[in-house]
């Protein structure tokens, strides 16, 4: 067969496996362009699942333990609003009906027979971006060459969010090689932004961004060496979390640039509220997985540091900084408005907040750019040549092949091992100087402390139409220094609040192609979210000041309505 019969063969499995009495007869005409509250009208969901469905993660744990609900209700009703979701934005790859209930129900006979949760997470549906292995089940990351090739044992962390109890339950969309911030393969096609889908969902974890936005999974693994969770989770209107590398476990998952391990691709959770965002992160650790993957750090998840036991304790105010621009391409009106908001919110709760001082942003960025792009050209192009499927070189739906003016991918021609030995102590040495330049900052925070946590923009702009998400300058330059971040939603594009302000000079040409590309109508409805930065391997203590900023931004909220 050719490359495109054996995509739609598999594009057809993955249809036959949904039931079709879980499918909504009454979707909006493609016209409509915010689905996000369709859910709640479809008609397929009954009252209890909305009402299951709608429930935080530390809710449904609760709910889960004490027997209100059974890991078969709770997730059938998250299958059944996964299934609206992936027929609204496209966001689903593999659904595996029959073996996640049936793993439900060994959950529920467990509890019932015993009295006691299997673990932490128990009975509670997660999601896997599609990189993430389950023995028999194909991970294709777009790649029509790998339809067919089905995993022979899980993922080291499938094995123990199964230990902890959870229920794997879909995968999730990718784009072909996962090395793009958009979501659109040959396989499965495009996955869209439910608050607009005219608007990309972002990528590489774009179909989770979508599906935990459509409340069609409670909490889902994604993966980022660059932007990939930051970027779907802001664009969707989600938290999201990428912890330093070697923190959780990624033995076992399908990848690309594999032996590229100067930048590390990590996975991490995206979750409608942080309580999901820190029951993953505190059960994973909990069952030590540095004994099952040679790679992970041994470090237990600390009480103390979460804490705040470098930060003054919980007992002193807290200093933020907030990069308002990186000093290569201004963020738009949106970006610019979260950023006020958050400052707003962090004073009025009597925190301190200063302005921070990029440090070497050009070079950080292309450092990064350079060690990616030594082999990335023949990576993409052996992977995808078994089945005759090209590259796809550009995320616009309307662009050909030869279209250079909207293509993305960048072209190599590969480099010696020295030249690129080169350019990773560059990055080394970069990390050591942005080591001291925060540090440098003691002398200004009024703390006696260095900045605390570095809040700043996941992008120069909320989620833009498809094919033009060409910037990953404020999200990659946090994967060379290797540092956590935190992404919390803020607001929405709105019209009237976030006009286009006049501007005469610009950093480059491409901040000045940015500014062009604004107009609030095109945007409209598009979340607007921050990133929150810390010091690497302090994942407990960003997970703790993230909350102490979306409480204090829940507070101006509730004040301001």
């Amino acid at each position: 067969m050719s490359w495109q019969q054996i995509a739609a063969e598999k594009k057809s499995r993955q249809l036959d496996s949904v039931p079709k009495e879980w499918l909504s007869s009454t979707l909006p005409s493609s016209e409509t362009l915010t689905i996000i509250d369709f859910p709640q009208t479809s008609r397929v969901l009954s009252p209890l699942d909305l009402e299951i469905t709608e429930s935080s993660v530390a809710t449904l744990l609760s709910d889960l333990a004490s027997s209100k609900y059974s890991a078969v209700q709770v997730t059938t009703s998250f299958y059944k609003r996964a299934i609206i979701a992936h027929q609204l934005t496209n966001c689903l790859t593999e659904i595996f009906i029959e073996r996640a209930l049936s793993r439900a129900k060994f959950l529920d006979d467990h509890l019932q027979t015993t009295g006691q949760v299997v673990g932490a997470l128990h009975g509670l549906p997660i999601s896997l971006k599609d990189q993430i292995c389950i023995q028999g089940i194909e991970s294709t990351i777009g790649y029509v060459s790998w339809i067919g090739q089905f995993a022979e044992k899980n993922a080291v962390l499938v094995d123990i969010l199964e230990s902890l109890g959870a229920v794997p339950f879909v995968k999730t969309n990718v784009p072909q090689t996962l090395m793009w911030p958009e979501t659109y393969n040959n396989i499965f096609g495009r996955t869209t932004n439910p608050y607009n889908r005219s608007l990309t969902s972002g990528g590489s974890s774009g179909g989770e961004g979508a599906l935990i936005a459509l409340r069609g999974s409670p909490l889902g693994v994604g993966s980022d060496i660059g932007g990939s969770i930051r970027i779907p989770s802001a664009f969707c209107g989600v938290y999201g979390f990428r912890p330093s590398s070697n923190r959780i476990p990624y033995a076992g998952c399908v990848n690309t640039l594999e032996g590229e391990d100067s930048i590390l691709s990590v996975l991490g959770p995206l979750s409608n509220s942080l309580d999901g965002i820190k029951s993953f992160y505190k059960g994973v650790l909990s069952k030590e997985p540095w004994h099952q993957d040679s790679l992970v750090v041994r470090k237990r998840w600390s009480e103390e540091e979460y804490n705040l036991i470098d930060h003054g304790n919980r007992a002193e105010k807290l200093c933020f900084a907030i990069m308002w621009d990186n000093g290569l391409v201004a963020p738009h009106p949106p970006i610019r408005r979260g950023l006020e908001m958050t400052k707003k919110a962090l004073l009025a709760a009597g925190h301190q907040v200063i302005d921070w001082v990029p440090y070497k942003q050009a070079e950080i960025y292309s450092t990064i750019s350079a060690i990616w792009n030594a082999a990335a050209t023949e990576d993409f192009e052996t992977s995808a040549a078994p089945s005759g499927e090209p590259v796809i070189l550009s995320m616009h739906p309307d662009a050909l092949q030869e279209d250079e003016d909207l293509a993305f991918r960048p072209s190599s021609t590969g480099i010696s091992a020295f030249a690129l030995w080169q350019i990773q102590k560059k990055k080394r040495d970069l990390r050591h100087e942005h080591l001291k330049h925060w540090e440098e900052t003691a002398r200004v925070t009024g703390t006696g402390r260095p900045v605390d946590l570095i809040i700043g923009p996941i992008a120069p702009y909320t989620a833009p139409p498809h094919g033009l998400n060409k910037n990953g300058q404020y999200t990659m330059v946090w994967n060379l220094l290797d540092c956590p971040a935190m992404v919390i939603p803020v607001s929405k594009v709105d019209q009237a609040q976030d006009v286009k302000q006049p501007r005469t000079e610009f950093h480059s040409a491409d901040d000045k192609e940015n500014y062009e590309l604004y107009n609030p109508a095109t945007f409209e409805n598009a979340p607007i979210s921050i990133q929150l930065i810390g010091r690497t391997m302090e994942e407990e203590a960003v997970i703790a000041m993230a909350e102490i900023v979306d409480q204090a931004l829940k507070a101006i909220k509730s004040e301001l309505n």
